[in-house]
């Protein structure tokens, strides 16, 4: 093993500015969009998105991109229960509100906050310190299974009260990540994937708008006007870009149906304006940053950097992949917004902090 490095990975940094800059513009052109609908309280979120998201989130990045990651391996259990207090806070009258359906929300003074963003990453680093420490007995039905449930049974339940079924999956594919990486047994792993499923059939019994965003994912031609308003028009948009999209800021849609152009629906407007090559474009570089972040842990000198960065890297990458697989119809719609692009002060500020750790443990990896 050579010296360690004493820069941040490049190629990394260059991903993230290149998806922070492009998201802002989309973000710009899907906002224009709402402005000319004439809806009210365009300024205050771009302000939320743009200022204590962006803003604020770049100067978490700076922060965490010098601040030795090995210092979070000491805080992991208390970041975890801060993030688990804070999202149970939704449930509080007073503290937390609801929108949307869903209790999602606190309200800091006026400041709005969805605490179950900084539950990705402290889920995340949690994985992280407990299986980096117990990694020799990961075989272990009751430490390795066993801590696998048990990290993920609060969050389990407190984004399934919300509800917030897609934050969960994201909470979710960061921790199994995790598990994995650390030497996870393939029995334990197919158990996994066998619960899995199972969970999803007893969330359809008793939660019926989960069982109608699947039966529109199987049967998206009905309730067009209804549940499959949104997949239907996101469609449209994304075809209606051809292969080389009708030019920045000239989309349609997002001027008249397309529900959310700013929030989950991003990818649409983007779809649209770019078309099939900006597209293939956009995932292009979220997989080479989810591809970097792995080489980045492969080169890590400690296993809980090497956790931490595959746990970071999947769990900002699945959340993407998610919302663009449910704008093309290929997963079910859940709601979650795409990585450094939608709008929400929360989601931003977070992603960017977490991008910023990731980048600290790129600054003390072994350089080929």
């Amino acid at each position: 093993m050579k010296k360690q490095g004493a820069h941040i990975d490049r190629p990394l940094a260059f991903l993230i500015f290149v998806l922070v800059v492009g998201g802002c513009m989309v973000f710009a052109s899907a906002a224009f969009g709402l402005l000319a609908r004439g809806a009210g309280n365009i300024s205050s979120v771009v302000f939320n998105h743009l200022v204590l998201g962006v803003g604020a989130g770049v100067v978490a990045l700076l922060i965490t991109s010098v601040l030795d990651y090995r210092y979070w391996r000491r805080l992991a259990p208390y970041l975890f229960a801060l993030a688990l207090t804070a999202t149970a806070l939704v449930f509080i009258p007073g503290i937390g509100f609801e929108h949307g359906g869903g209790k999602r929300w606190i309200d800091l003074g006026g400041i709005t906050f969805q605490p179950a963003e900084a539950l990705k990453l402290g889920a995340v680093i949690m994985a992280a310190a407990y299986f980096g420490t117990i990694r020799s007995n990961i075989e272990s039905f009751r430490l390795g299974l066993g801590g696998f449930l048990g990290i993920l049974a609060l969050p389990a339940v407190l984004l399934v009260l919300q509800p917030d079924l897609g934050t969960l999956g994201i909470v979710v594919a960061g921790v199994f990540a995790v598990y994995i990486l650390a030497g996870a047994p393939w029995k334990h792993i197919a158990v996994v994937l066998c619960i899995a499923p199972l969970m999803l059939g007893i969330l359809m019994l008793y939660k019926p708008y989960v069982r109608d965003r699947v039966m529109t994912f199987f049967y998206p031609s009905q309730n067009q006007q209804a549940e499959g308003y949104q997949i239907r028009q996101s469609l449209i948009a994304i075809g209606s870009g051809g292969l080389s999209g009708r030019g920045f800021g000239q989309g349609v849609q997002k001027f008249t149906y397309l529900p959310e152009p700013m929030g989950d629906s991003i990818f649409a407007v983007a779809g649209e304006e770019f078309g099939f090559f900006g597209s293939v474009a956009i995932i292009g570089l979220f997989l080479a940053f989810a591809l970097r972040g792995f080489a980045v842990a492969a080169h890590t000198p400690d296993m809980f950097g090497s956790l931490l960065a595959v746990g970071i890297s999947s769990y900002l990458a699945s959340a993407a992949f998610i919302n663009i697989a449910a704008m093309l119809g290929a997963a079910p719609l859940t709601g979650v917004p795409l990585t450094f692009v939608s709008q929400g002060g929360s989601a931003m500020l977070v992603s960017l902090a977490s991008a910023g750790i990731l980048l600290n443990i790129s600054r003390r990896s072994a350089k080929r």
